[in-house]
Formats: structure tokens, sequence, C-alpha cells
């Protein structure tokens, strides 16, 4: 009885030091995975990384680890038509990537799936509206000046205008679908605005109240996939495929 009470003890504190070892080793990675997705994507700041799963050790040995949690929390994206100098910042960036197995040397790491969401703030998608006064008829000038949740789903654009040199004591405003295709975020209105109560057509209407975004160099390659309005701005799914984490 009491060399079996001894070999009970030695398993409980070999488990004990097998459990310090496994959560100090994975702190150590999920600092270095941090360090090298900053540098791999040239972030302002560090990362978020989660490792899930025990034991890590033997996730490890086996050359892959079954899930990590990324957060970033202002992603600037390239946006716009090619052109890598403008870019839109992305908050609260959240990516769950699974099956991901990494080199030897641990230099390169990549997920066999991600997802994830995120959102873009209403002030950051308004750069992409035409905010200078555009003419829409003779005689009348129009501009998008806020974007708003407008409830179930839909995007407020409020719109001011000016006719024959007077202003309009009120903006006028328009609910709006948005939607995503091929990376590119489209704001579309639902109906179309009055200004002053002067008949405009509609598609020098809609070349103020329509607008769209691509966005683009997401982190590892994900892509939009969804996006809906929100409170707080448009909030945005994610999602990819063999999705490099580093090298």
């Amino acid at each position: 009885m009491r060399a079996l009470r001894i070999l009970l003890i030695v398993v409980v504190i070999l488990g004990g030091l097998f459990v310090i070892a496994d959560r100090v080793a994975v702190n150590f990675a999920e600092d270095e995975a941090a360090d090298r997705l900053k540098t791999t994507e040239n972030l302002a700041s560090t990362p978020d990384v989660s490792i899930k799963g025990f034991p890590f050790l033997t996730q490890v040995a086996g050359g892959s680890l079954d899930d990590i949690q990324v957060g970033i929390e202002n992603y600037e994206a390239a946006a716009g038509n090619g052109d890598s100098a403008q870019k839109i910042r992305i908050d609260d960036l959240r990516a769950d990537m699974k099956g991901v197995e990494f080199s030897g040397d641990y230099s390169s790491a990549t997920a066999t799936s991600a997802t994830g969401t995120a959102t873009i703030a209403y002030d950051e998608l308004l750069k992409t509206a035409k905010s200078e006064p555009t003419q829409v008829a003779p005689g009348v000038t129009a501009n998008v000046v806020g974007l708003s949740d407008g409830g179930n789903g839909k995007i407020k654009v409020t719109v001011e205008a000016t006719v024959l040199g007077t202003k309009l004591p009120e903006p006028v405003s328009v609910l709006s679908t948005v939607t995503v295709v091929d990376g590119t975020v489209r704001v579309k209105a639902d109906g179309l605005p009055k200004f002053g109560g002067v008949d405009i057509a509609e598609n020098r209407v809609r070349a103020i109240t329509d607008f769209q975004q691509k966005i683009d160099g997401l982190p590892g390659g994900i892509e939009l996939d969804k996006v809906q309005a929100a409170p707080d701005g448009v909030e945005i799914t994610v999602k990819g495929s063999n999705v490099r984490l580093a090298g």
C-alpha cells in the first residue's frame, strides 16, 4: 500500500509538471506567433493570439494545431481600385483558424480554414461616398453627409442638397441595402430621395446615394463573405482556406 501511495504521488507530481510545462510552452508559442504575424502583416500593434486545445505539446509533436484564434484591433486594409495608398480601417477583426500546420523550423504556418468577424465604422465607409457637392441637375447639387444604422439590417444614408444656391433646411435620407460581391462592399438605396420637389433622373440620384468600396489584402488571404448594418458600423464576416498565418 505504501508503494502504491508513493507511485500515485509521483504520477500526480509528474502530471502537474507536465501541465505546467505545457502551459509555459503554449504561452511562449502564442507570443512568438503574435510577433511573427505582426511582422508578416506589417501591423502597427501586436495582435492577440490564443492557441486552443490541450495538451499543446502533443499537438506540436504531431505537426499541427487544432485551433488558433487571432484578434487584431485596428487593421488597415487596402481599399479602392488598385490604389495601394488608399486604406480603410477595419475594427476588432477576430478570426478562428482551424487545422494549422507549420513547417519543421516553425518559420511558416497555414490554416486549412478560417472564419471570423469584424466591423467597418460608418465614418470609415463614409470616405467612399461622394461627400463633395456634385451637380445632379441644373441648379441642384447634393452630397452624402452621414451614414448610420437604419434598423433591420439597413444603412441610413443622409444627403444634403442645394437648390438654386439655397441649401435645403433639412437633409434628406434614404434606407439602403448593403451587400458584398467579390470583395466589394456595395451600398444601394432602396428608394430615391426628393430634393426640394425637383424631378431628377434616377441615375443622377444614384450617382450620389449609391457607392461601393473594394477591400483587399486582409490578413493571410481571408476574404469578405457577408455584411450587415449594425449600430456601430457595418459588421462583416470573413472566411478563407489555406490561410497563411506566417512565413
